[in-house]
């Protein structure tokens, strides 16, 4: 029965991976720049990380300022914990710390925030809770990028 099942939605799920609206939620990942943050290593590697490793959140790399320091979640757990209408209105009403431009995700058009929703979820979930929130006083591990640089 199972196996049948199986046999079943293997086409199904194949088809869905290719569906306009998760290429389009691929396409607004890419160009929203959130593997920049969210997927460890990816600017260091220009971009060449596999796509299975996207969206994990930052690693060990921490943002560091004024605010305290903070870590990229890992968008893989986090979106699939929300239903799609959740997270379109999580997205046009939080305002985390630094450095998440919060500002222009707002400005994210319900439709592509919606495919951006389908895209992640179709990644799967993976990895693991990112690091908590590190409040100014709080000296962080290396490695971390600091904002503004301190003086020389």
């Amino acid at each position: 029965m199972i196996a049948a099942l199986a046999l079943i939605l293997a086409p199904l799920c194949a088809q869905a991976q290719g569906s306009p609206q998760i290429e389009r939620g691929r396409y607004m990942v890419l160009t929203g720049h959130c593997n920049n943050c969210h997927t460890a290593g990816y600017a260091p590697k220009e971009g060449n990380v596999p796509e299975k490793d996207w969206l994990l959140g930052s690693g060990p790399l921490g943002w560091r300022g004024p605010w305290g320091t903070t870590y990229a979640s890992n968008l893989r757990l986090t979106v699939p914990a929300m239903t799609e209408e959740q997270w379109v209105q999580y997205i046009k009403t939080f305002k985390p710390r630094p450095p998440m431009p919060w500002w222009s995700m707002k400005e994210t058009t319900e439709q592509d925030l919606r495919a951006m929703y389908h895209y992640i979820k179709s990644l799967g979930p993976a990895g693991k809770d990112a690091q908590p929130y590190l409040p100014p006083d709080k000296e962080p591990k290396q490695p971390y990028n600091q904002a503004p640089l301190p003086p020389k």
